[in-house]
Protein backbone atom coordinates (compact mmCIF):
# COMPACT_ATOMS: atom_id res chain seq x y z
CA UNK A 1 0.00 0.00 0.00
CA UNK A 2 2.69 2.68 0.91
CA UNK A 3 4.34 1.93 -2.59
CA UNK A 4 1.03 2.78 -4.36
CA UNK A 5 0.71 5.73 -2.05
CA UNK A 6 4.52 6.52 -2.76
CA UNK A 7 3.71 6.60 -6.33
CA UNK A 8 0.73 8.46 -6.37
CA UNK A 9 2.63 11.45 -4.54
CA UNK A 10 5.00 11.56 -7.17
CA UNK A 11 2.49 11.72 -9.72
CA UNK A 12 1.14 14.15 -7.91
CA UNK A 13 3.90 16.65 -7.90
CA UNK A 14 4.65 16.11 -11.18
CA UNK A 15 1.95 17.15 -12.21
CA UNK A 16 1.75 19.88 -9.97
CA UNK A 17 5.50 20.96 -10.97
CA UNK A 18 6.02 24.43 -12.54
CA UNK A 19 6.85 23.07 -16.32
CA UNK A 20 3.21 20.81 -16.39
CA UNK A 21 1.01 23.55 -15.30
CA UNK A 22 3.16 25.79 -17.60
CA UNK A 23 2.20 23.90 -20.48
CA UNK A 24 -1.78 23.25 -19.22
CA UNK A 25 -2.11 26.82 -18.83
CA UNK A 26 -0.64 27.36 -22.30
CA UNK A 27 -2.86 24.73 -23.58
CA UNK A 28 -5.73 25.84 -21.53
CA UNK A 29 -4.70 29.81 -22.80
CA UNK A 30 -4.86 28.21 -26.77
CA UNK A 31 -8.31 26.95 -26.01
CA UNK A 32 -10.00 29.86 -25.08
CA UNK A 33 -7.85 32.32 -27.51
CA UNK A 34 -9.40 29.65 -30.16
CA UNK A 35 -12.75 30.24 -29.66
CA UNK A 36 -13.26 33.78 -29.53
CA UNK A 37 -10.38 34.24 -32.73
CA UNK A 38 -12.90 31.30 -34.34
CA UNK A 39 -15.49 33.32 -33.42
CA UNK A 40 -14.06 37.02 -34.31
CA UNK A 41 -13.14 35.51 -38.26
CA UNK A 42 -16.39 35.14 -38.91
CA UNK A 43 -17.36 38.70 -38.54
CA UNK A 44 -14.76 39.95 -41.20
CA UNK A 45 -14.60 39.64 -44.96
CA UNK A 46 -12.83 36.31 -45.91
CA UNK A 47 -9.54 37.20 -46.70
CA UNK A 48 -8.82 40.80 -45.37
CA UNK A 49 -7.00 41.43 -43.06
CA UNK A 50 -10.04 43.20 -40.55
CA UNK A 51 -12.97 44.11 -42.99
CA UNK A 52 -16.12 44.08 -41.42
CA UNK A 53 -17.99 41.78 -43.39
CA UNK A 54 -21.75 43.90 -44.01
CA UNK A 55 -23.94 40.83 -43.05
CA UNK A 56 -22.17 41.11 -39.60
CA UNK A 57 -24.68 44.30 -39.15
CA UNK A 58 -27.73 42.66 -40.11
CA UNK A 59 -26.90 39.23 -37.93
CA UNK A 60 -26.38 41.67 -34.55
CA UNK A 61 -29.52 43.79 -35.60
CA UNK A 62 -32.11 41.09 -36.36
CA UNK A 63 -30.50 38.05 -34.60
CA UNK A 64 -28.45 39.74 -31.94
CA UNK A 65 -31.07 41.85 -31.00
CA UNK A 66 -31.26 41.53 -27.28
CA UNK A 67 -27.93 43.58 -26.75
CA UNK A 68 -28.14 46.67 -25.08
CA UNK A 69 -25.58 48.43 -27.66
CA UNK A 70 -25.94 50.01 -31.60
CA UNK A 71 -24.85 47.47 -34.16
CA UNK A 72 -22.81 50.03 -35.23
CA UNK A 73 -20.53 50.15 -31.93
CA UNK A 74 -21.14 46.42 -31.07
CA UNK A 75 -19.81 44.83 -33.96
CA UNK A 76 -16.86 46.75 -34.46
CA UNK A 77 -15.90 46.47 -31.09
CA UNK A 78 -16.89 42.45 -30.78
CA UNK A 79 -14.96 42.58 -34.16
CA UNK A 80 -12.05 43.70 -32.65
CA UNK A 81 -12.57 41.91 -28.96
CA UNK A 82 -12.54 38.78 -30.66
CA UNK A 83 -9.36 38.92 -32.44
CA UNK A 84 -7.22 41.44 -29.76
CA UNK A 85 -7.73 39.48 -26.63
CA UNK A 86 -7.10 35.86 -28.05
CA UNK A 87 -3.76 37.24 -29.78
CA UNK A 88 -2.62 38.51 -26.17
CA UNK A 89 -3.70 34.98 -24.70
CA UNK A 90 -1.90 33.01 -27.12
CA UNK A 91 1.44 34.95 -26.34
CA UNK A 92 0.03 35.05 -22.56
CA UNK A 93 0.61 38.67 -22.67
CA UNK A 94 -2.13 40.78 -20.39
CA UNK A 95 -3.00 37.31 -19.59
CA UNK A 96 -5.32 38.32 -16.18
CA UNK A 97 -7.01 41.44 -18.09
CA UNK A 98 -7.42 39.37 -21.79
CA UNK A 99 -9.31 36.34 -19.39
CA UNK A 100 -11.45 39.48 -18.03
CA UNK A 101 -12.36 40.57 -21.24
CA UNK A 102 -13.87 37.28 -22.54
CA UNK A 103 -15.31 36.69 -19.27
CA UNK A 104 -16.89 39.55 -19.76
CA UNK A 105 -17.93 39.11 -23.60
CA UNK A 106 -19.19 35.57 -22.14
CA UNK A 107 -21.68 36.92 -19.97
CA UNK A 108 -22.61 39.71 -22.22
CA UNK A 109 -23.50 36.64 -24.67
CA UNK A 110 -25.19 34.62 -21.89
CA UNK A 111 -27.42 36.91 -21.03
CA UNK A 112 -28.27 39.40 -23.99
CA UNK A 113 -27.81 36.93 -26.85
CA UNK A 114 -27.69 32.99 -26.18
CA UNK A 115 -29.37 32.72 -22.60
CA UNK A 116 -29.97 29.56 -22.69
CA UNK A 117 -26.51 27.88 -23.58
CA UNK A 118 -25.11 28.47 -19.82
CA UNK A 119 -24.17 24.81 -19.08
CA UNK A 120 -23.40 23.32 -22.40
CA UNK A 121 -21.18 26.16 -23.67
CA UNK A 122 -20.68 29.22 -21.40
CA UNK A 123 -20.13 27.95 -18.41
CA UNK A 124 -16.53 25.85 -20.02
CA UNK A 125 -15.84 29.32 -21.33
CA UNK A 126 -16.29 31.49 -17.78
CA UNK A 127 -14.24 28.58 -16.19
CA UNK A 128 -11.31 28.30 -18.49
CA UNK A 129 -11.10 32.51 -18.10
CA UNK A 130 -11.42 31.89 -14.57
CA UNK A 131 -8.60 29.85 -14.13
CA UNK A 132 -6.46 31.69 -16.23
CA UNK A 133 -7.63 35.13 -14.35
CA UNK A 134 -6.66 33.10 -10.84
CA UNK A 135 -3.70 31.31 -12.40
CA UNK A 136 -2.00 33.49 -14.82
CA UNK A 137 -0.64 32.94 -17.85
CA UNK A 138 1.91 30.21 -16.58
CA UNK A 139 5.33 29.71 -17.16
CA UNK A 140 5.42 29.65 -21.01
CA UNK A 141 3.90 33.36 -20.96
CA UNK A 142 5.52 37.07 -21.81
CA UNK A 143 3.73 38.05 -18.20
CA UNK A 144 6.45 34.96 -16.71
CA UNK A 145 9.12 36.69 -18.81
CA UNK A 146 8.33 40.33 -17.86
CA UNK A 147 8.05 39.30 -14.13
CA UNK A 148 11.77 37.88 -13.94
CA UNK A 149 13.05 40.97 -16.38
CA UNK A 150 11.27 43.29 -13.67
CA UNK A 151 12.57 41.09 -10.81
CA UNK A 152 16.13 41.66 -11.52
Amino acid sequence: MNSILTLYDRGVALASSRVVEGFALFLLRLALAGVFWRSGQTKVVEGSFFEINPITYDIFENEFSGLPLDPAIAVPLTTFAEHFFPILLLFGFATRISAGALLVMTLVIQIFVFPDAWWPVHSLWAAMAAILIVRGGGLFSLDTLGARLRAK
